[in-house]
């Protein structure tokens, strides 16, 4: 298992990563894009600026990166930082297939990606991410699933994807939306000739949506390892728009409401690595800052009392406008 190099890590930060989503295409639905990105973002802009944030994280004991198919350049931007950093071999690359970036680099496309978990889109998929990533790919994702996916049931793609797991490659799926427990559970019951085709998850956990956790904490013991992605709820617990409670603990803690925010998820005995989702190095150093916050009961009872109810929170995530 790949995860095993970070199991061996000693830093504060290895248990955070850098998940490059935001600053692998122009258009994405954080909150705050505007003032983080500005306007000009050409293709060697975001490469650049992927790179200072990939430099930045490396340089502070990060040592899992998460791409996807969809999310831009995030596959090259990688494959490129990777090949001028040669000093670089003890990191953990994840990435995903499932959805196909379909924006052309542009920030108003009427559909930004379309999702197939079809055979034939993992074939395609595959292959392109085989030609950037090369042996550098540890882990490949399904990219979403949801418990009606036909991911879940399809026999031929589970057998191509165990045949890629005997070659090595690690085998894992991301979820989203109000039933990701079910989805999970779902997931760990798949198997191919008697043995768990699954050994990672990635979903959505943070202080308003925490629905996934009791899934997650079987996944864990069923020896997954636990990716936890969009720990800021696309900016909503980040300022200026976190909640008044976050607010206040962060100001008790001196540090940013980032930071408590994915301080929150590193406490849980089932979090394997908790996704940053910066988009400047700042950001990133603010984010890092979580692996030293102390939270204490008080504070964390606060916290536990923002959590929604999951329908109303992907709902109003869904209504997040791309720009």
């Amino acid at each position: 298992m790949p995860f095993a190099r970070l199991a061996t890590a000693t830093t504060p930060t290895c248990h955070i990563g850098l998940g490059l989503a935001a600053v692998g295409r122009p258009g994405y639905i954080n909150l705050g894009r505007d003032r983080d990105l500005g306007e000009d973002r050409s293709v060697e802009t975001l490469r650049t600026r992927t790179h200072d944030l990939l430099d930045a994280a490396y340089a502070q004991g990060v040592r899992y990166f998460d791409v996807a198919r969809s999310y831009g350049r995030s596959e090259e931007f990688l494959a490129d930082w990777l090949r001028t950093r040669p000093d670089v071999a003890d990191v953990v690359v994840g990435s995903k297939w499932g959805y196909t970036y379909t924006a052309d680099w542009t920030t108003d496309a009427e559909k930004h990606e379309v999702k197939d978990h079809s055979v034939e889109t993992y074939e395609r998929q595959r292959a392109e991410t085989a030609a950037l990533l090369g042996d550098r790919l540890d882990l490949y994702q399904i990219h979403s699933v949801t418990p009606d996916s036909p991911a879940l049931t399809d026999k031929e793609l589970h057998a191509r994807l165990a045949e890629a797991a005997s070659q090595g490659l690690t085998i894992g799926f991301s979820t989203s939306g109000p039933d990701q427990a079910d989805a999970i559970r779902a997931a760990l019951a798949v198997t191919v000739d008697d043995t768990p085709l699954f050994r990672a998850v990635q979903s959505t956990y943070n202080a308003l949506e925490t629905s996934a956790g009791p899934a997650l904490a079987e996944a864990h013991e069923a020896g997954l390892t636990v990716i936890v992605k969009e720990g800021m709820a696309n900016g909503r617990l980040a300022e200026p728009h976190a909640p008044d409670a976050l607010k206040a603990v962060a100001e008790e803690t001196g540090l940013g409401c980032d930071a408590v925010a994915l301080a929150l998820i590193l406490r849980q005995p089932w979090a394997g690595v908790v996704l940053s989702g910066a988009a400047t190095t700042t950001q990133l150093g603010s984010n890092l800052h979580a692996a030293v916050v102390d939270l204490d009961e008080d504070q964390l009872a606060r916290l536990a009392a923002l959590a929604e109810e999951p329908h109303a929170y992907w709902e109003r995530r869904g209504r997040l406008p791309w720009h």
